[in-house]
């Protein structure tokens, strides 16, 4: 497994780095060298997906595990559950908007 994580960070770092690094000199036209910022925006946001998607369902299990355990405890539970689940989301929107805004 650790072989082939390191596999995929080298092609990643090849395909992200490559074309800076074997680029000719032009005249610079507008729009150029955008594909990087493109993948880089588009892994950031799955990164933050992936975080909250997992985040969201230990939150949820736990919560379901403390009402199992104790089920008169199910109203204490629910509002701090909710509470957690609105700043791990909060997270993710927060990513996105950088996303909106960084890149044009």
């Amino acid at each position: 497994m650790k072989k082939w994580s390191m596999v995929l960070t080298v092609l990643i770092g090849a395909i992200v780095f490559a074309p800076a690094a074997f680029a000719q000199g032009s005249a610079g036209g507008a729009g150029e060298g955008h594909a990087a910022l493109w993948i880089a925006a588009a892994f950031g946001m799955g990164i933050a997906a992936f975080g909250c998607g997992l985040a969201q369902g230990r939150i949820g299990a736990a919560a379901l595990e403390g009402i199992a355990r104790n089920p008169g405890a199910a109203g204490s539970i629910f509002t701090p559950m909710l509470l957690s689940l609105a700043f791990v989301e909060t997270l993710v929107l927060f990513t996105f908007l950088m996303i909106i805004l960084k890149v044009k």
